[in-house]
């Protein structure tokens, strides 16, 4: 798989190498002198961030709106009391995409900048996919991506084992859900079977000869092909139960994965089977397939899930206009929870 590298698109740049050189690398890009939001994990990953930052918040768990407005005021107060009110705030995340949204939902109303330094494959480094401050949510304009990001990979795949099949399952599914989508393109869908191929092959080794740097580079390929073609099926069901059902972020990717990329399969065959072959299988395997490589993920009901909302989760999926980006014939509240129930 490829070494270090620099990619710069766009106003972005996302530079690919260990993390040992990390705070000479923000400097580099102008980030000399940042506020880092993150959590006890990550930090342990490298103390000197947090000795180099002008402040520390830890992102405690819960849901970026609550996060980001708790955060905010905070943020912004301490900035203007060290005399930078003539300059962006540069705000520095250290973790998961949990952390990485929450900063891009304050810098989307505080005017900051952000550099990402991800500790998990989420999507979220890559995209101007987001929620909003809780008060700020008609500003829907106001969303915006990492300028900077910096991609270790022996640190965005140094979770548990469990933890990180299903965060790579979640960037998989990244790529996956963008072949379909009326916004897909030559350089969205390559990006995204490379991506996808990538990922399956590393977990398809064992732990100590799995190559983290596929890995890693497989996930930013995908995050990348979500941004740019947009998301469906599978991450309005993802995020309504997420929101709704309280079941985690990434395990709830990993088990809904199998049974919407099955479904999808009839309806959107000249996408999913592309899919199918990146991954080493055909269409009609999809579903065996994916749980493999998920490690037999964790059914819903097992994390937590609370089937009492359902209901409500599946008019939330209903009422989002990423469905309508499916093909076929309209999805009904029937189809949702038949695959949520494959899932369960």
């Amino acid at each position: 798989m490829s070494g270090d590298f620099v990619w710069r698109d766009a106003g972005r740049t996302v530079v690919f190498r260990g993390l040992d050189d990390a705070t000479a690398i923000l400097a580099e890009h102008g980030f000399d002198s940042f506020t880092l939001l993150s959590t006890e994990r990550a930090l342990a990953c490298d103390p000197a961030l947090a000795e180099a930052a002008s402040a520390v918040h830890l992102v405690p768990p819960g849901q970026v709106p609550a996060l980001a407005a708790n955060l905010l005021d905070g943020v912004v107060e301490l900035w203007c009391g060290m005399g930078h009110e003539a300059q962006p705030h540069s705000l520095v995340a250290f973790g998961g995409g949990r952390v990485i949204d929450t900063a891009k939902a304050i810098a989307s109303v505080a005017g900051a900048r952000v550099a990402a330094i991800p500790t998990t494959m989420s999507g979220a480094p890559m995209t101007a996919i987001h929620r909003l401050p809780a008060g700020f949510e008609d500003r829907v304009e106001a969303t915006l991506r990492p300028e900077l990001v910096v991609a270790a990979p022996e640190v965005m795949t140094s979770q548990a084992e469990p933890q990180m099949r299903a965060s790579a399952m979640n960037a998989l599914g990244h790529g996956a859900d963008s072949l379909y989508t009326p916004f897909a393109n030559p350089v969205s869908e390559w990006a995204a079977l490379r991506g996808a191929a990538a990922i399956s092959a590393a977990l398809d080794e064992p732990p100590p000869e799995r190559d983290q740097a596929a890995l890693a580079l497989g996930s930013l390929l995908c995050g990348y092909s979500l941004d740019s073609a947009g998301l469906g099926l599978h991450h309005v069901v993802c995020q309504s139960l997420v929101r709704v059902c309280g079941s985690p972020h990434a395990e709830t990717n990993a088990a809904i994965l199998p049974p919407a990329m099955s479904f999808l399969a009839s309806r959107a065959p000249q996408a999913i089977g592309p899919l199918a072959a990146a991954i080493g299988t055909d269409p009609g395997q999809l579903e065996p397939r994916l749980l493999e490589l998920g490690g037999d993920p964790v059914g819903l009901g097992t994390l937590g899930a609370d089937r009492a909302r359902l209901g409500e989760a599946i008019e939330a999926m209903l009422a989002r206009s990423e469905l309508r980006r499916v093909p076929g014939p309209a999805l009904t509240a029937a189809d949702l929870a038949d695959l949520i129930d494959r899932a369960w």
